[in-house]
Order: C-alpha cells, then sequence, then structure tokens
C-alpha cells in the first residue's frame, strides 16, 4: 500500500480524498511537477520548486512551494524508494475548494496539495540503441504552455495518437513549426548543430532540456535556439525527445520514415552518455 501526501498528510493512497467541488477537478485550476531522484537523491530541485514557483504566481494561488521539499524527501523514504535506481515524485496544487465559477473565487481558499512517489523503470540499455519511433500531431493545446497546467486533454489525445500508431512520441506541430513532444521537449540535429525550440511561451521550459543545452556546451556542440520547421525534419540528421521521465529518447523513425541514417546517431549516443554521468549512473562502456 503506497503512502501519499494530502494537504499536510501522509496516508494510505486508498484512504485519500478530495472534495468534488475541488477546482481542479472541475476546471483544471491547478499545476503540477514531477521531479526525479537518482538513489534516492533529488536532481535539480531547485529547478524543479522554481517552474512551480512560477506557475502558482502566474494562476495567483498563494503558496509556497518550498514547502514541499521535506515531503517529496519523506515520500520516498515512506514508499521504500530511496534505493531505487530511479523515483519520481509527482506534485499537484490546485486553487482548492470553491464554488465553480469561471473566475477566481472572491474569497481566499486553501490550496490542496497533492504529492506521490513511485519508482521509475528506463528502457535498458539495448533498448535504447535500437532508437524509438514518433508521429507528427497537430498542437491543440492553450497558448501558455509555459505553464505545467494539469489541464492535458490534448496532450492525453497526442500521446494516444502515438499509441494508436505504435510509436513511443508525438511531436506537436503548430503553423508549420515542430515545437515540442506531448510531454517532453525536442532536439534536431544537422550536421553538427543541435537545434532546440526556444524558450518561449509555446513550449515548457524543460529542466532536462537545460541540463542538456549545458551538456552541449560542454561537449561543445554547436547550439542553435530556434524555431524548427516541420519540413526540415525530414532533413535532419538525428532526432531526440528530452524530458524527466523521457530522459534522452532517440527518434529513429517519424511518420515511418526513417530519421537521418535510421539508427541512434553520434550526437545522441554523446549526450546520452554524458547526462548518465552527470546523474551518477554511467553507461556500461561498450554501449
Amino acid at each position: 500500500m503506497s503512502t501519499v501526501y494530502l494537504n499536510g498528510e501522509f496516508l494510505p493512497k486508498e484512504q485519500a480524498m478530495v472534495s468534488v467541488e475541488d477546482r481542479g477537478f472541475l476546471l483544471s485550476d491547478g499545476i503540477y511537477e514531477v521531479t526525479p531522484a537518482y538513489r534516492g537523491q533529488f536532481y535539480r530541485m531547485n529547478d524543479h520548486l522554481k517552474r512551480l514557483g512560477g506557475g502558482l504566481t502566474d494562476l495567483r494561488i498563494d503558496y509556497n512551494p518550498e514547502e514541499l521539499v521535506e515531503v517529496q524527501e519523506q515520500l520516498l523514504a515512506s514508499n521504500d524508494l530511496v534505493g531505487a535506481e530511479v523515483s519520481i515524485v509527482y506534485l499537484q496544487i490546485t486553487r482548492g475548494v470553491a464554488e465553480r465559477t469561471h473566475y477566481f473565487p472572491t474569497s481566499p481558499t486553501s490550496p490542496t496539495v497533492y504529492a506521490f512517489a513511485k519508482e521509475f523503470h528506463r528502457p535498458s540499455e539495448e533498448r535504447w540503441l535500437e532508437g524509438f519511433g514518433a508521429v507528427t500531431v497537430p498542437d491543440r493545446r492553450w497558448s501558455r504552455v509555459d505553464i505545467k497546467s494539469i489541464s492535458l486533454l490534448p496532450n492525453v489525445m497526442a500521446a494516444q495518437a502515438a499509441v494508436d500508431a505504435g510509436v513511443d512520441d508525438a511531436l506537436l506541430v503548430k503553423n508549420g513549426v515542430a515545437l515540442e513532444g506531448a510531454q517532453n521537449n525536442i532536439f534536431a540535429v544537422k550536421g553538427d548543430t543541435l537545434i532546440t525550440h526556444p524558450a518561449t511561451q509555446e513550449i515548457l521550459h524543460g529542466v532536462t532540456r537545460s541540463v542538456i543545452i549545458e551538456i552541449a556546451d560542454a561537449l561543445g556542440i554547436p547550439l542553435q535556439e530556434r524555431p524548427i520547421q516541420a519540413e526540415e525534419l525530414e532533413d535532419v540528421d538525428e532526432l531526440f525527445f528530452s524530458g524527466t521521465t523521457t530522459e534522452v529518447r532517440p527518434t529513429v523513425t517519424l511518420d515511418g520514415k526513417a530519421v537521418g541514417s535510421g539508427r541512434v546517431g553520434s550526437v545522441s549516443k554523446a549526450i546520452y552518455g554524458a547526462f548518465r554521468k552527470e546523474i551518477g549512473q554511467p553507461l556500461d562502456e561498450d554501449c
């Protein structure tokens, strides 16, 4: 029986109850965050809390996310995840219980704060080297994608399109621009240059995305932060997605066609290898 956190209490998941009048349930009025831990050590916790705090400010929800550091640590301990190779903590904060209105409640509300932890299993190194598939899907999300909103129906529909196609990722395209994945960011490689969409309101400002940019700089890989035209995808040499639970996932087919050589490229391998060293879990030397 897993232990979760809800509004100041640690309790069995089966006993956690949220009011049907919660604005998160009724209106998707809230945000979320997912933070990884490697062997019980949280990675880039401050970056995740900063993004969470920015979302709370944008939505005018009065809550200090710094209070959740100990909560996340306790969730790992309570669920016997301190020794897990990879685990995650999911946090969700809604505006709380109030009358259903299409504007903010006129009286103060107490935010609903929920969190759980679970183990995460990444693909084996052998599976990773095979590469993954993706499909392009129209981006039907709202205009403030940089806010990590719990309103994820367009993302869910895009991810389901990938499932229906028998592939792993959905690449969202809007006005002819390939923006990011349904639950991750995207990087393309042309020649020796890494390309990713700039951190505007049109994409989520991924923590892992920032890490990869740092890694590229350390490896001397040229980087361009610019819009990627969808038509360019036919000529890129490599393509990979990045995210907290994606880490670095190379795409070798897109819409049923080979990306580049149809194999995982050298830039993707170099960045993934450096990422695994960064988190303290280096790859096997022969992979």
